[in-house]
């Protein structure tokens, strides 16, 4: 990314968080072993955020600047990834079914972070 960005002349800087990462990770759980599959299930979510919006971003640019949208395809991949890996290693903290269930229940609120928007755009939580 730093490599990109120094290509373009663009100069780094961090931005301030958001609301969505830090109201995301105070629904996790508190009790073992459930803090540890919410935090993986949040994790996932991030990711999966993420993924769509490198693929949106890829297909976007890919007219005007084919370099940038190969670069934007391949972060799709490696986000798509850490979401199946993030579920994958949450399954070994409990059942696949409870897994599934609480990563629906953390999609249903995640909507509703989702909907206030963000004045900040975002690549990544």
């Amino acid at each position: 990314v730093m490599e990109v960005l120094d290509q373009r002349g663009i100069v780094f800087r961090r931005l301030p968080s958001g609301h969505y990462g830090r109201e995301l990770n105070a629904l996790v759980r508190s009790s073992e072993p459930h803090r540890a599959v919410d935090r993986l299930l949040v994790a996932s979510l991030i990711e999966a955020r993420s993924c769509e919006r490198f693929r949106l971003l890829a297909d976007h640019v890919r007219q005007q600047d084919p370099q940038l949208a190969e670069f934007y395809a391949g972060l799709f991949e490696s986000e798509a990834r850490h979401h199946t890996t993030y579920v994958k290693l949450a399954e070994q903290f409990a059942a696949r079914e409870q897994v599934m269930e609480r990563l629906d229940q953390l999609s249903e609120q995640e909507t509703a972070i989702i909907a206030k928007g963000s004045p900040l755009a975002r690549m990544h939580s």
